[in-house]
């Protein structure tokens, strides 16, 4: 029997893609994981989560361990719809969807939304699991260069009308994570936000914002896509998540969308929830003063951001540069005419990973001379230490 013989027709091109996750750095025993986008695991609230679970099951008993009938299971989306008008969105409950994680949230809309005729504009580079998703379903793509500033807006605009001239497809949607973004931690500036919706609206397509970041600010909030008209754009469909502030484990994300997107999403995902996973994060922010440990996480990231950049500047060469983030777990640096996903096998001899800048590109030529840093996962000391590891084998091989 040949089990490939009975996949549908649909699903044996995506099998000609890399295997998802073959970009995770193989991490040798005792190496500093300068490759990991985790929480600082002093800020994940460990203890505080047991003893919500205790509350939980005493007050609920089983019933956040059935499919249906928690309470605070069903008052999670009120929470998140609270946390997101802190952050000046207005978004009903019908407007809202749950998912289990934001990967989920991103599957779910390529899978409504997308299929092989359907053009995807995606920054250049981009979160290498979301192209992971997209091409299981089109490879029909436009790619948009970032700067420090964000998506080129202005390159954009000159794809578009020149695909418009010609009669080519032009893109349904255009995902993008504008604020703080991964793997480049550059965050899009009010102008092209505002430019990105107006050509959203003269070209009509559809705005995927993946904000999965976008509380991890150091000093000051950016205001989302999603919020810019009167608190709720219909065309963006938003992508938020608790994985970076709370813990990616208990897998909590959602999307927030006109009713209708909110309504097919929810027939395709069915009933794959995760009520005890639900019911537990909803008794945590019950319990846990939610701002003042954003605050603590903020300042927290915020030093070990600065930490890392005084690091670079201390040890590396002078031909590498880096882009400095404003919130996030990234740094994203540029070694001039070195292939960052040969030198990652000399880097972990030395001790020290981090993800090659390849795997953020569809055109993975693109992104030889890049590799993403995060500063969220290590201490102080693996920092310090793991900068001074890297900049030693950039300047053994740039000799």
């Amino acid at each position: 029997m040949n089990p490939e013989s009975f996949f549908s027709k649909d699903i044996k091109p995506a099998l000609q893609n890399d295997p998802p996750g073959e970009w995770m750095p193989v991490i040798p025993q005792g190496c500093i994981r300068l490759s990991s986008g985790y929480p600082d695991p002093g800020l994940v609230p460990a203890e505080e989560l047991k003893n919500s679970v205790v509350k939980l099951l005493e007050e609920e008993k089983d019933l956040p361990l059935h499919y249906i009938g928690s309470k605070k299971a069903d008052g999670l989306k009120g929470t998140l719809q609270h946390l997101m008008k802190e952050r000046r969105m207005e978004i009903g409950s019908d407007e809202l969807l749950i998912t289990s994680g934001a990967c989920q949230a991103i599957d779910l809309i390529a899978r409504v939304l997308i299929d092989d005729e359907t053009v995807v504009a995606v920054e250049s580079p981009t979160y290498m699991e979301a192209l992971e998703i997209f091409q299981n379903y089109t490879n029909r793509f436009m790619t948009i260069e970032i700067d420090g500033n964000g998506l080129r807006t202005d390159l954009l605009e000159e794809e578009l009308k020149e695909r418009r001239e010609h009669g080519e497809k032009l893109p349904k949607v255009v995902y993008t994570i504008p604020t703080f973004q991964n793997p480049t931690g550059t965050t899009m500036s009010a102008e092209r936000r505002e430019h990105l919706m107006k050509l959203a609206d003269e070209y009509n397509f559809l705005v995927m914002e993946d904000d999965a970041y976008g509380e991890v600010y150091f000093n000051q909030d950016t205001r989302p896509l999603k919020s810019m008209k009167r608190g709720n754009d219909p065309r963006v469909l938003y992508i938020g998540s608790l994985s970076k502030v709370v813990a990616p484990g208990l897998r909590i994300g959602w999307v927030a969308a006109d009713k209708e997107f909110i309504q097919t999403l929810s027939w395709f995902k069915k009933d794959l929830d995760h009520p005890f996973s639900q019911a537990s994060v909803s008794q945590l922010l019950h319990d846990l003063e939610w701002k003042e440990h954003y605050s603590a996480l903020r300042k927290v990231y915020r030093e070990k951001c600065s930490l890392l950049l005084s690091e670079l500047e201390k040890h590396m060469p002078e031909s590498v540069s880096w882009y400095v983030p404003q919130g996030g777990y990234f740094v994203w640096v540029q070694v001039p005419g070195t292939d960052t996903s040969k030198l990652l096998e000399k880097a972990a001899a030395e001790g020290v990973s981090y993800v090659p800048g390849k795997y953020f590109f569809l055109n993975q030529e693109e992104g030889l001379e890049y590799l993403r840093l995060s500063f969220s996962y290590e201490g102080e000391s693996g920092i310090v230490d793991g900068v001074e590891r890297l900049a030693r084998v950039i300047r053994q091989q740039m000799k």
